[in-house]
Formats: structure tokens, sequence, C-alpha cells
């Protein structure tokens, strides 16, 4: 764990959260760098919803690309960054609006790309499942 990368600076709240994440009402619960795994909740708004009432696929991709990869950014030294190269997610379940719960993990990290795997959760029911790869990359 390095304290001057940008995941824990922003923890430290000398960074301020990123917009996308704010937007998505992300509150990360629990953090363990070693272990490579993360824990957040969202708020699933009902400005998220579609026509039928259930929060978009398109949002709960992002809620799972948020918690998969800051589970990796914790891993990170400052100035590393790990853009994801790949998304893949499954819809297992209707989500309703109401807090979700985001659980991602490390599944296997390189010196360059990394394999990341997360679920969301709503009310202890797994409403959709992810895979990412991410690339490491230095800042210029």
């Amino acid at each position: 764990m390095d304290p001057n990368a940008f995941f824990w600076r922003m923890q430290e709240g000398f960074l301020p959260p990123p917009p996308a994440a704010q937007t998505l009402g992300m509150r990360i619960l629990r953090v363990d760098p070693d272990a490579g795994v993360l824990e957040a909740e969202f708020d699933g708004k009902e400005d998220f919803t579609n026509p039928a009432g259930n929060i978009q696929g398109g949002f709960l991709s992002a809620m799972l690309d948020d918690t998969m990869g800051p589970a990796l950014a914790a891993q990170l030294a400052a100035g590393e960054f790990a853009p994801t190269l790949n998304l893949n997610v499954q819809f297992l379940a209707p989500a309703r609006p109401g807090t979700l719960h985001g659980i991602g993990r490390v599944v296997q990290r390189g010196s360059a790309i990394c394999f990341l795997a997360g679920e969301l959760r709503q009310q202890g029911r797994v409403v959709a499942t992810a895979t990412a790869t991410a690339a490491i990359r230095r800042l210029p």
C-alpha cells in the first residue's frame, strides 16, 4: 500500500472522489489491499431506471467497474493507474431503486495486466456479476 497513490490520497480526503463515483452514490465500506478485495455500496437512484422501473444495465455495469477498479487501485503505487481494457457483465436479476452492495476482487495481478471479478447484490440477492481486464500504466 502506497500512501501517496491516488486511491489512498482520495481515501484520506486529500483528493475528491471521481465524479462518476459521486453520481453513483458510491461509499467504500472495506478495503483489503493485501487480499485485493473492496466492498462498496451504491445508491440505485430512480434517475437510473428504465421504462420497467429497474436500474438500467449501464448503471449496474458502471457500479461493477467502480467496485473492481478500486480493488486494484488500492494496490497501485503513486503514479500508476489501471484503465479497464475489457468489461464483461452478466445481468442475473432485476435491480430496483435502493442500495446495492458491490464486492470487487483482484483475481490475478501481473506486472502489466490484471484480471478482476465482481458482483453486485441487492437485499442479499446477486443481481449482476462481471469480469474485467485492466492494464497497469504509469503517468507520463
